[in-house]
């Protein structure tokens, strides 16, 4: 059997982790040879250096795609997805691969998709069909559409693929990759590591071994990114008004991120909290042990939704990001204002029959996405079902 070449093309820091273990089993089984592609944001030292962390994990870069303008808002981002399709387009025709994966629902993601659709090589979309009712859901089904083999988080995303028209022969519910990472965690949840001490970051020095602590992630809606600003300020200061040591990440580069960080920055030089460090990116273990022996997750990152339903850990999800997604108990939808929430974080924190719930898969999905893409047919022939 000839040997298959994967392309996977890592765009941003949080797909690296939905990636992880699928690129360890990739890179790993005997039929298959990864062709590892890291562009956009996962490349800038402003939002993490992603690379430098999946580098350190051993793994080698076939090409880096800096395809990133600046602007931080919507025509930015039609323009990034651009210079996308023409950048990778010349790397796909320089590799050859035998398939292209690509990755969830961030607005790039759809250049790597007509890149390789164009060029008709088999597309491989990891997590289609979940909804959450912003641009990410536009993206993530037009990813679908252009796609010829579907690897879904979950039944529910399953069936919606299914229900736009695709092969079910080609339709797999793998479980998300991250949830791989989470299982790990699990089984040993102990906090090995001093954050401040191992990431640095940015603020005063918080008591977070004796009192417990927060987590705060929260990224602009890129259909709302004009309030960007006004929705993190609300966050911010029900955090500082709580006075809990909080470790405060930040945020990804979608439109309105501007807002979101001149926010933050903004309330550090005003207010000075003593009770909130800042950090740019952790690596996805590390974060996870952080969450896990966190009191709250506060935000709006999909890690409450996925990670952390399959973890115990109480979130606090805040706006319409996550809107429709499926969730578990853990999670507590609120609004952008202080007092709800303060009160929502307060729920959160008292509660204590959180429990762990599989609804983004057990565990065992990176080992499952090798294996489909060493078995299956990846011949460029897209087939609907009607």
């Amino acid at each position: 059997m000839a040997i298959k070449k994967i392309c996977v093309v890592v765009t941003a820091r949080p797909s690296y982790s939905r990636i992880k273990t699928a690129l360890i089993a990739i890179k790993n089984h005997p039929d298959l040879e990864l062709q590892l592609v890291i562009a956009g944001s996962a490349l800038l030292g402003r939002y993490g250096n992603a690379v430098d962390y999946i580098e350190k994990d051993g793994f080698k870069v076939a090409e880096k795609v800096f395809m990133v303008l600046e602007g931080e808002n919507p025509t930015s981002m039609a323009k990034t997805t651009g210079l996308g399709v023409m950048e990778l387009a010349n790397v796909f025709y320089r590799l050859q691969p035998d398939a292209v994966v690509t990755i969830a629902d961030r607005f790039e993601t759809i250049a790597t998709s007509i890149a390789a659709a164009y060029q008709n090589i088999p597309l491989v979309h990891i997590q289609g069909g979940e909804v959450t009712g912003n641009i990410d859901e536009k993206v993530r089904h037009a990813n679908t559409k252009l796609a010829d083999v579907h690897l879904v988080a979950s039944e529910d995303a399953k069936q919606r693929v299914l229900k736009m028209g695709e092969n079910p022969e080609m339709v797999f519910n793998t479980g998300c990759p991250s949830i791989d990472l989470a299982d790990e965690i699990k089984k040993n949840p102990t906090l090995d590591f001093d954050p401040i001490q191992k990431y640095g970051g940015v603020g005063v020095e918080i008591n977070w071994k004796e009192q417990g602590y927060l987590v705060v992630m929260q990224h602009p809606v890129t259909t709302e990114y004009a309030s960007a600003r006004k929705d993190v300020e609300e966050t911010l200061k029900a955090v500082h008004e709580l006075n809990m040591p909080t470790f405060w990440f930040w945020p990804n580069v979608d439109a309105g991120s501007d807002g979101t960080s001149g926010g933050i920055r903004s309330f550090r030089e005003i207010h000075k909290p003593q009770n909130i460090h800042f950090f740019k990116n952790m690596e996805p273990n590390d974060f996870l042990k952080l969450l896990t022996n966190s009191k709250c997750l506060i935000g709006n990152s999909s890690v409450g939704i996925r990670e952390c339903s399959y973890l115990g850990v109480p979130v606090v999800n805040i706006g319409t990001r996550q809107n429709k997604r499926k969730r578990g108990n853990n999670v507590l939808d609120t609004v952008y204002d202080k007092n709800e929430i303060i009160k929502s974080i307060q729920n959160r924190i008292s509660v204590t029959d959180i429990v762990s719930e599989n609804i983004y898969g057990d565990g065992k999905s990176g080992q499952r996405i090798a294996n489909i893409l060493a078995e299956t047919t990846l011949t460029f022939h897209k087939t609907i079902v009607y």
